[in-house]
């Protein structure tokens, strides 16, 4: 999700703060449907229940976690040592 959000923003010239709008928008609709994939007699069986309040603390402390975490490095920017 960081790598998206920094390529759109190298790609096309946004304010910060509307595509980390756009971002929550669609970090929110993903938990809704997710949710819903699992609530119901139909629902995924693998045993977890959406909970939004504990849900949003662990997404969050993720997503921090991530934003520590160093770059990986991208092939397209990276320089050639040699030919092959």
């Amino acid at each position: 999700m960081r790598r998206a959000f920094w390529q759109s923003l190298n790609r096309a010239p946004l304010p910060a703060m509307s595509a980390l709008e756009v971002a929550a928008r669609v970090v929110g609709a993903l938990y809704r449907q997710v949710a819903q994939a699992h609530e119901g007699p139909n629902g995924c069986r693998c045993g977890w229940e959406p909970d939004p309040d504990c849900d949003l603390i662990v997404l969050e402390a993720n997503l921090a976690a991530a934003l520590l975490q160093p770059p990986e490095p991208d092939l397209a920017r990276m320089v050639a040592l040699g030919r092959a």
